[in-house]
């Protein structure tokens, strides 16, 4: 059911919960790492294994990344027509991925909706460079299509960083072939109004029916913005990643659980959730358990985070279910 959040489950799992844990956050979907389960344990470990669904023992649906945004944030790396060239930060090793392994890999591991080929531009990247790279994520999204043998669905992936003219280019030519959702891209930092703006540019070329993911954004303050502005689906680390510093999102907004001044706070970690750690936890044990260094610390608030962010997401489909959004 959309819009819905998708937790982050980088190699197969979400960090410190368990797939019965996650399930019980609210999460329908979760999104697995290709770079990483290549590199480790390698896709062929988790095709013989069942795919995905049975290596992490997760009933409901999958998405998998195509790796585009891991490997194109490594240093020593070489750009070419046919894929990217990189050194394994695992041993060194030089490992070649192009549109065609990248499709190859996520169909042996299986998930249900996996992502073409594309190439993650730097933020502030001229705008001759980010018109050459839309080019080349362009046909890479064409042998993505012709490479792919599984019934999994395709996404095609719309790049453009802030330029309007590209991004609409990109998603003119992605929405004109045979994918059967679309991930939006690109890394707009603390400037909201202009990926909301974004979003815009980019929906008004995209067929209404299919579905669109927006890849790596999702702040508690963007969710509605970004329901909003057309998005069905959006992944984001933050609410696990900052879990495991800490930091909590509640009602009243987020706190650090790291600092002493908790220690003395028998309050719940947030009064109007109803997860079973707001119900059973103070924030001064909670506290404890983070100065301690304590790792169950990090997955009551992991558990509770995902938790706030699927609950903030099932208000707005009650509303939108409602005509009140």
């Amino acid at each position: 059911m959309t819009p819905t959040f998708v937790p982050v489950a980088t190699q197969a799992v979400v960090k410190t919960l368990d797939s019965k844990e996650t399930k019980e956050t609210g999460a329908q979907l979760l999104i697995a790492n290709t770079f990483h389960l290549h590199l480790k344990p390698g896709e062929k470990v988790v095709q013989k294994a069942g795919g995905l669904h049975q290596f992490m023992n997760w009933p409901e649906s999958l998405m998998t990344d195509s790796a585009g945004f891991q490997v194109f944030s490594l240093k020593n790396k070489k750009i070419r027509e046919e894929g990217v060239y990189f050194s394994s930060p695992l041993d060194g090793k030089e490992i070649f991925l192009g549109p065609k392994e990248s499709i190859k890999i996520q169909e042996a591991l299986g998930a249900d909706i996996i992502f073409a080929f594309d190439e993650c531009i730097p933020p502030g990247a001229e705008y001759q460079y980010v018109k050459q790279s839309v080019a080349r994520t362009n046909r890479w999204a064409e042998i993505c299509l012709k490479t792919k043998k599984s019934k999994q669905a395709l996404y095609g992936v719309i790049q453009g960083e802030k330029f309007k003219d590209l991004r609409k280019e990109s998603a003119n030519f992605i929405s004109r072939l045979d994918f059967d959702g679309f991930g939006i891209g690109g890394e707009f930092g603390e400037d909201k109004k202009k990926m909301t703006q974004m979003i815009g540019w980019v929906n008004e070329e995209l067929p209404e029916k299919k579905p669109r993911h927006l890849l790596g954004i999702g702040h508690p303050e963007d969710i509605a913005k970004v329901i909003r502005a057309g998005i069905d689906t959006f992944d984001c680390v933050t609410p696990t990643r900052f879990a495991r510093h800490g930091a909590a999102f509640t009602s009243t907004g987020r706190i650090n659980l790291s600092q002493t001044r908790f220690l003395k706070d028998k309050n719940p970690l947030d009064k109007k959730c109803d997860c079973f750690v707001c119900q059973s936890y103070k924030r001064n044990y909670l506290s404890h358990l983070f100065r301690a260094n304590e790792m169950t610390g990090m997955k009551f608030l992991t558990f509770h985070n995902l938790y706030f962010f699927n609950q903030e997401v099932k208000k707005i489909r009650q509303k939108i279910k409602e005509g009140d959004f």
